[in-house]
């Protein structure tokens, strides 16, 4: 089914950060999509990868507008490159948001059932 997150959320809630992969350009996309980004081709199939990656980019948020973390701040999200070839999208956790840098290392942990990043 075109669209379908749910083999996604299940490895999330197993614990296990999956990307999916376009097998008709090779590339790896996170989070999911319907189409690859980079061809429009597909079809597009969920494997696992190692979990570990590295601080891309990052920002601090002081000042939500999303119900579910206003009153969490601050906190940071982060793009987080992986070995694999994708980019992960997440908050980082397990430090303070002035001690996270681009290039640091981190690994994927699973908050409520959402992939966050810690150090590593």
């Amino acid at each position: 089914m075109a669209g379908d997150t749910s083999a996604y959320w299940a490895a999330c809630r197993r614990g296990e950060l999956v990307v999916q992969l376009c097998t008709a350009c090779a590339r790896r996309v996170h989070l999911p999509e319907t189409d690859c980004p980079w061809c429009a081709g597909g079809p597009l199939v969920f494997e696992p990868v190692s979990g570990e990656g590295v601080v891309h980019t990052f920002t601090v948020v002081h000042r939500s507008f999303a119900p579910g973390y206003q009153g969490r701040e601050p906190y940071v999200l982060a793009w987080v490159d992986l070995p694999e070839g994708a980019r992960a999208f997440g908050q980082v956790v397990g430090c303070a948001p002035d001690e996270v840098r681009i290039g640091m290392p981190v690994r994927v942990t699973f908050v409520d059932d959402l992939p966050h990043w810690r150090p590593r």
